[in-house]
């Protein structure tokens, strides 16, 4: 094994607050060189920055089963220091993901120069995309394979409508549902429609021109969408509760879940109103179209198929972006 330095730098989340407040970088943060079985040691090359890590890291306090401090952030690409006596080698490229739900109990962040990791987080990095490019792909790829498939079960020749065709989860979606088969009807501003088309959208919709579910029921698809996925968390329940006007009756509305912008009186009344429109049963007038919210879990076997994707040329990856060490 190369010789492993016993400190390294990252950048710790040390309370509640914006990364300005929240973030320490630190020298001399141990370097987790005791492995259990199963685990690997990977230099991290790059790493990548998620909405999600942010607003989690202003909204949760720490008394929230956080684990801080700790490193920050889950995605990273990097090379494999110690295999031991996994199917990984010392040298090999590698890029995956520190699920939310290991963190706190490994302690481990993509933010630091090295990380231990299962194995079957990880996965060879192809030749055809950068360590940079890489690093952004794990936890948006998983999130829109997840809802696209375990929770939309979308198939080929079906028609997805996806709100926030521009966003990171938008974008990986769009190219995930067109390689299986689907149709893709893809939301954006103006400003990202030569974007959106690029990836795959079949068709595109400016959703700045008119609220998007008065748009959709005076013009509504035929058929109707058997899934719709709104991958920007949208706060205001709208396109949800209109949705009888253009989702089919056995489709499903998916979200990547109502994140508030902020604590503000304001936005969490938005976030307990759209919770409630949600969960209210149709009997008592709830909406009469079933509504998920994604809850990403990691599958070894979803990141190989990815992984796959990526190889042959099948994910465009134009978005990713990612922060070198």
């Amino acid at each position: 094994m190369a010789a492993v330095p016993k400190t390294q730098r990252a950048w710790i989340i040390q309370s509640r607050g914006p990364p300005s407040k929240a973030l320490s970088l630190q020298s001399n943060w141990e370097v987790p060189t005791e492995l259990k079985e199963g685990e690997v040691l990977v230099k991290v090359q790059a790493a990548a920055l998620n909405p999600v890590g942010y607003k989690l890291m202003k909204m949760l306090p720490n008394f929230a089963g956080t684990g801080r401090p700790l490193p920050a952030e889950n995605d990273f690409s990097g090379v494999i220091v110690d295999g031991n006596g996994t199917h990984f080698s010392e040298g090999d490229q590698v890029f995956g993901y520190i699920s939310t739900e290991i963190s706190s109990v490994i302690r481990q962040g993509a933010l630091s120069e090295y990380v231990r990791i299962p194995s079957d987080h990880l996965v060879i990095r192809p030749s055809n995309v950068s360590p940079i490019q890489a690093a952004g792909i794990t936890l948006v790829a998983q999130t829109a394979h997840a809802a696209l498939f375990d929770v939309g079960k979308l198939e080929a020749g079906q028609t997805i409508l996806i709100n926030g065709g521009s966003s990171s989860v938008g974008a990986y979606a769009i190219q995930i549902a067109k390689a299986k088969g689907a149709k893709v009807v893809a939301t954006a501003s103006t400003k990202n429609e030569e974007f959106v088309r690029k990836l795959g959208a079949d068709e595109f919709i400016d959703y700045t021109k008119a609220p998007l579910h008065k748009y959709l029921a005076a013009n509504p698809p035929s058929p109707k969408f058997h899934v719709i996925l709104d991958a920007v968390g949208l706060v205001d329940p709208s396109l949800y509760t209109h949705s009888p006007a253009y989702l089919a009756p056995n489709g499903i509305f998916i979200s990547t879940g109502p994140l508030p912008k902020d604590t503000s009186a304001s936005e969490l009344w938005k976030f307990i109103k759209t919770s409630y429109v949600m969960v209210m049963p149709r009997w008592l007038g709830g909406t009469s179209r079933t509504h998920k919210i994604v809850m990403l879990k990691h599958k070894k076997s979803r990141l190989d198929e990815i992984q796959r994707m990526v190889a042959d040329g099948r994910s465009n990856n134009v978005f990713s972006q990612g922060v070198m060490f």
